[in-house]
């Protein structure tokens, strides 16, 4: 069985109940997620060896942080103890016109203000297959990158395949801090994730007239994006999700890959929204199964739309679908009917 890797942070979420407003609510909906976290569940669920790597406080809340994981066979052997706390994020669910939004409280957590010298990467990374992680995780700070970029050296020492989703938040750091740091974490990866926003904003390269919010793709723009990326970082794959925004409750959902030769653009879905946090991650982790198991890189990208597309239907973060549901799903049964 094939060993995955991902680093980053995992938050306690909490959610308003169905579409209610921050001002609305007396109570909040529990669950736990975050960008690399989810995509470990994720490969968990397909069946690899999936390991989450992080630092959560020694109490309760990150005890419970760890279950959740543990919940959907996700390794956590290499999860670190100690720090203050979790970090959190209040998620407002839009609908319709109305967009969610996202408040973080996550200053200080344990894995932002951990030291590089408490994880032995050489082990965690010795016999592993893939390594993933995000732009968010060394966006939350000196020591979380550098933390990073001792992770990938030790990905690249093991010859261990790498990929990123570029993943910028504004919340977090400034289009030039972004660049800055994760131009030079360019070198280590592979496979680069991410859509017209993130490449524009972390790496500077935009997709010609794209206007995401207009439902308004140029394609083209996308491919001489990818080629440029190529060019300059010399990725084995590029790849971006492309969703088209209808509105809060309806969204296009496609993806496009280059592997240095040729563009291709996946199948389209039209998806009602139930929870669209984690649909990048769901994305990202359905790409690399498909290229694990050695698919052609085309049906890699099949295979990550699908899958996201689902995820678009289930609460929480993680992405609870099996490969067969994938699978029923591109072979063009969308129809929602009973299973009985």
């Amino acid at each position: 069985m094939k060993k995955v890797v991902t680093l980053g942070e995992i938050m306690l979420r909490l959610s308003t109940p169905g579409f209610n407003r921050f001002i609305q609510s007396e109570n909040f909906d529990v669950v736990y997620g975050g960008g690399e976290a989810n995509v470990a569940v994720s490969l968990a669920n397909y069946g690899y060896d999936s390991y989450f790597v992080t630092k959560v406080p020694d109490q309760e809340i990150g005890q419970s942080a760890l279950n959740h994981l543990r919940r959907f066979g996700v390794k956590t052997e290499y999860i670190k103890r100690g720090g203050d706390r979790l970090g959190i994020y209040f998620l407002e669910t839009g609908v319709s016109m109305r967009p969610s939004k996202v408040i973080y409280d996550r200053s200080h957590s344990s894995i932002s203000e951990a030291d590089a010298e408490e994880f032995d990467f050489d082990e965690i990374l010795k016999d592993a297959d893939w390594f993933h992680f995000s732009g968010i995780t060394p966006a939350l700070g000196e020591k979380a990158a550098h933390l990073t970029e001792v992770a990938l050296k030790a990905a690249k020492r093991h010859g261990v395949t790498v990929s990123v989703d570029l993943n910028y938040r504004k919340k977090l750091w400034t289009p030039e801090q972004a660049q800055q740091t994760m131009t030079n974490l360019m070198q280590y990866v592979d496979v680069c994730i991410g859509n017209e926003e993130d490449a524009e904003l972390v790496l500077g390269f935009k997709p010609g007239n794209t206007d995401v919010a207009k439902g308004e793709l140029e394609l083209s723009g996308y491919e001489n994006m990818f080629k440029q990326m190529v060019e300059r970082f010399s990725f084995k794959y590029v790849v971006s999700s492309l969703r088209e925004s209808y509105s809060a409750s309806d969204n296009g959902w496609s993806g496009c890959i280059y592997d240095g030769e040729e563009f291709y653009h996946s199948r389209k879905y039209d998806i009602r929204i139930v929870d669209r946090v984690g649909g990048g991650d769901s994305f990202a982790s359905g790409l690399i199964h498909g290229l694990l198991s050695e698919h052609d890189y085309k049906d890699a990208l099949e295979f990550g739309v699908a899958a996201s597309a689902l995820k678009h239907t289930i609460p929480g973060d993680f992405n609870m679908v099996t490969i067969a549901e994938v699978e029923k799903l591109l072979k063009g049964d969308a129809s929602g009917r009973v299973q009985r």
